[in-house]
């Protein structure tokens, strides 16, 4: 059975994907920050529907949990075919408003803590292995209300592009999945407000929210033999958006 490795899959975008892989074939990390009841959830779903799954707990912008994740998968595999970076956080702040421990954070979850994940677990990812990254749609408009977190997301597009074309000999592809406005837990408050929710989907030219199994089934796409011969690029899943 092929091993897909899934951050941030407790909740939202990352336990959508998590689910799909699972039923796709693949025994699937569960990585999660805090919430680990609802991580065990996601696992509990995956074997009642005859997968296998484990979880383990790790902060991403720890250096000391990033090792620990690491050692982890390879304990429990001696091959990751699948490494989804998803985990991240988010900060709605322009310049003026951004602190320098707000800014040191979202750095070290989205990107240093992805970085060196990725190069840490990358000695088991084997040839024809896939590495998708989720980024987001912010990160090819202007979006200053939240200057630092698509700071993040520019970086991440950047790394995808030089890992691509580092790890192409091997038939490792490398590539970003960018989310538009979904409907998660963690939008849920302001999509809850009708006015919000109208606004939010003006901004996709499809004119609706987006579902979090639209994003995993972008994922699962480019983790499968089909999208052998896509790397270095962007799937946009924003339904359209700043179109």
């Amino acid at each position: 059975m092929k091993t897909a490795l899934v951050t941030g899959a407790s909740r939202g975008i990352g336990r959508s994907i998590a689910l799909r892989l699972a039923g796709d074939g693949f025994r699937v990390a569960v990585s999660y920050a805090r919430d680990e009841v609802a991580a065990k959830e996601v696992v509990r779903l995956i074997e009642e529907g005859g997968g296998s799954a484990f979880a383990i707990r790790a902060d991403l912008g720890a250096q000391e949990d990033v090792r620990r994740l690491a050692e982890r998968i390879g304990d429990e595999t001696a091959t990751l075919d699948v490494l989804v970076n998803n985990a991240g956080i988010g900060m709605s702040k322009p310049l003026a408003e951004e602190t320098q421990e707000g800014f040191d954070r979202i750095f070290a979850v989205n990107v240093r803590g992805l970085f060196f994940l990725t190069q840490q677990v990358l000695p088991l990812i084997p040839d024809g292995g896939r590495i998708v990254n989720i980024t987001s749609g912010v990160a090819r408009i202007a979006f200053p209300e939240g200057i630092a977190y698509a700071m993040t997301k520019g970086a991440v597009q950047v790394f995808t592009l030089a890992l691509a074309k580092e790890l192409g000999p091997r038939g490792i592809t490398v590539n970003n999945v960018a989310p538009g406005i979904i409907d998660t837990d963690v939008n849920a408050a302001w999509l809850r407000d009708p006015g919000a929710a109208a606004y939010a989907a003006s901004r996709h030219a499809l004119n609706r929210i987006g579902h979090v199994d639209e994003i995993a089934a972008a994922v699962a796409f480019t983790a499968s033999p089909g999208a052998s011969f896509i790397t270095g690029t962007t799937i946009d899943a924003t339904g359209g958006g700043n179109l």
